[in-house]
């Protein structure tokens, strides 16, 4: 699996290009100081992975992020967002912008390779604990969309309990004991969830459940 590390620090280039070269099965493609570098080097490699810092010189994570991932891309590559949690405010906005998952620069090293494998594989929702966080810190900025099509109307009534749950953060094994099924029933769920409102991962199901109103902050 190869990786392109992007961060402006040198200190967190060398970590992550470190970790990742003693990982079996793991190799860094490259590594870049700024967003631009950052687009033009995925562009060039065509990595597995892009590790995305958000706030770098010449071009922010963000807006990187939606150049290689966003819904105008007839390619998109999958892009890990990698950010100290309490002091970047445009997280939500990096993951609207097409980033598969995001991860606290705080994690341990065996959680940053656990989370690459994860988004790799397409399993977007990187951290369900992660995820409450980040509602909780950005809920306020997460309201309703207008011309955003209500769940109800493209959803199982059961399609809609899943929905809600993972907007909440519940990874498969949580919601499949709140709503006693199997692993494997909600997984289906989730699969018909995404095909049917037309959503490229989870992330971006709990992005849909905000804009449509039905998950509120503070509900």
């Amino acid at each position: 699996m190869r990786i392109l590390v992007c961060d402006d620090q040198p200190l967190i280039r060398t970590a992550y290009t470190t970790i990742f070269g003693v990982q079996p099965g793991f190799a860094v493609a490259g590594a870049a100081a700024d967003g631009e570098q950052a687009v033009r080097l995925a562009r060039e490699l065509r990595p597995d992975v892009v590790l995305m810092d958000i706030r770098m010189p010449v071009l922010d994570g963000i807006e990187a992020t939606r150049r290689l991932a966003g819904p105008e891309v007839a390619d998109p590559l999958t892009v890990l967002v990698v950010t100290t949690f309490n002091l970047d405010e445009y997280v939500y906005r990096a993951l609207r912008a097409g980033a598969a998952g995001f991860l606290l620069k705080d994690a341990q090293p065996a959680e940053l390779v656990a989370a690459v494998r994860t988004v790799a594989a397409g399993d977007a929702l990187v951290a369900p604990a992660v995820t409450r966080r980040l509602i909780g810190h950005f809920g306020e900025r997460l309201r309703p969309s207008p011309g955003v099509d209500g769940p109800a109307a493209l959803l199982a009534p059961r399609e809609v309990e899943v929905l809600k749950l993972i907007a909440r953060g519940m990874s498969n094994a949580e919601i499949a004991a709140e709503l006693t099924l199997s692993q494997e029933t909600v997984k289906t769920y989730v699969s018909r969830i995404l095909t049917k409102l037309d959503l490229r991962d989870r992330v971006h199901a709990v992005v849909y459940a905000f804009q449509s109103g039905l998950v509120r902050s503070g509900a």
